[in-house]
């Protein structure tokens, strides 16, 4: 890496997350203050407009605002009816907060290796997978698949939707890393029956507190996770089916719409510090870029780069002045509250296991300085 990246003395965050409000004081600032005087808080004209606004920017014809990503991917799986009896596949190379839905859900995770080029969900054990679950895994039937586009890099959805497709699985997108993503052209989050994602504020597109939405281009799934995060209702105070409270508040809305509009410069941003990394990396030094895929946008929301050679690495740039983090150092799979309980693919998650010893995470913001 440069020599002279902090010699300015300042420490260089991993992700300075109050930047994203600086750069746009003044006009989040303004929609705070006409959320206050409206008195109106919780699901109007604010949610309403950022649920409109973020379906056309993602380009499918409906979105759900909602209290939390973890929430949204289990608001998407009680709408699909999919709960106790039913197991769904996903990967173990994730936040934990993917497998925690599944299981709020009552639903069975089953665990698949991850391409340890894209740190994605492979297809290979996916089909793998299904293929022994079918001849009797030990499991409750699989009725979905999450994949899981992380750190900004899209998964093979061609290959995943295909034998998802033939098995008759649903999928779910978790993009709450890949706001922005794209394969051939075309935005993560379309692809599936549905998709979450987490507004969480370290996200590409982060609110000022918790949020998340849901999108889909089912209006029946939609009108259903819609009831579904307020009590079940249809008609209000009165519930058509058990629901729960998970309601995207309106001051958060109001934000994520000035920030929206920025979202698609700010991942340009992003991909311009990837290169700039990438051309910084020193050659045959034994730490590897990102990846990407042909044909895919990665919205890098890490740069995440890999060496056998990590925590020396880590040291001499805390050394130098330069925060770093592991995004995840523990795989689900082996973390104490699911250690030895979940079915995993044939693989047995080999790979994931070894990017959690290998894998760093730079500095990575829109807002990050180039000097």
């Amino acid at each position: 890496m440069d020599q002279d990246v902090a010699t300015d003395g300042a420490r260089i965050l991993q992700n300075d997350i109050g930047a994203g409000y600086r750069a746009r004081r003044a006009d989040i600032d303004a929609a705070a203050a006409r959320v206050l005087a409206s008195g109106w808080y919780i699901l109007g004209a604010e949610v309403e407009a950022f649920e409109r606004e973020f379906a056309a920017w993602l380009g499918v014809p409906h979105a759900v605002g909602v209290a939390n990503g973890t929430d949204a991917l289990a608001l998407a799986l009680r709408a699909l009816d999919i709960g106790p009896g039913c197991s769904v596949v996903t990967v173990s190379h994730t936040a934990v907060a993917t497998v925690a839905a599944i299981e709020m859900v009552g639903a069975t995770p089953v665990l698949v290796d991850i391409d340890p080029l894209r740190y994605c969900m492979c297809p290979d054990d996916l089909e793998a997978t299904l293929a022994r679950c079918r001849e009797g895994g030990g499991v409750p039937p699989i009725r979905a698949v999450i994949p899981v586009h992380i750190y900004g890099q899209p998964a093979d959805m061609v290959r995943i939707l295909d034998l998802s497709r033939s098995a008759g699985l649903r999928v779910i997108e978790d993009c709450s890393q890949a706001h922005g993503a794209t394969i051939a052209g075309r935005r993560v989050g379309s692809f599936g029956d549905v998709a979450a994602f987490s507004l969480y504020p370290t996200k590409n597109l982060g609110a000022l507190g918790d949020g998340g939405i849901v999108a889909t281009a089912d209006p029946g799934l939609s009108a259903r996770i819609a009831a579904l995060r307020q009590y079940g209702w249809r008609e209000r105070y009165v519930s058509a089916e058990p629901g729960v409270n998970s309601r995207l508040d309106e001051l958060q809305a109001a934000i994520l719409r000035v920030k929206l509009r920025d979202l698609d410069a700010g991942n340009a941003r992003r991909a311009a510090i990837a290169a700039r990394y990438d051309s910084a990396l020193p050659q045959g030094g034994g730490a590897r870029a990102p990846w990407r895929a042909p044909g895919t946008g990665h919205v890098f929301h890490q740069y995440v780069l890999r060496s056998p050679r990590r925590d020396a690495v880590r040291a001499e740039l805390a050394r130098r002045g330069i925060d770093t983090a592991i995004h995840y150092p523990v795989p689900v799979h082996l973390q104490p509250a699911y250690a030895g309980r979940l079915k995993l693919g044939p693989s047995g998650c080999a790979a994931s296991a070894a990017a959690a010893q290998e894998i760093l995470s730079l500095p990575m913001f829109a807002e990050l300085s180039p000097h």
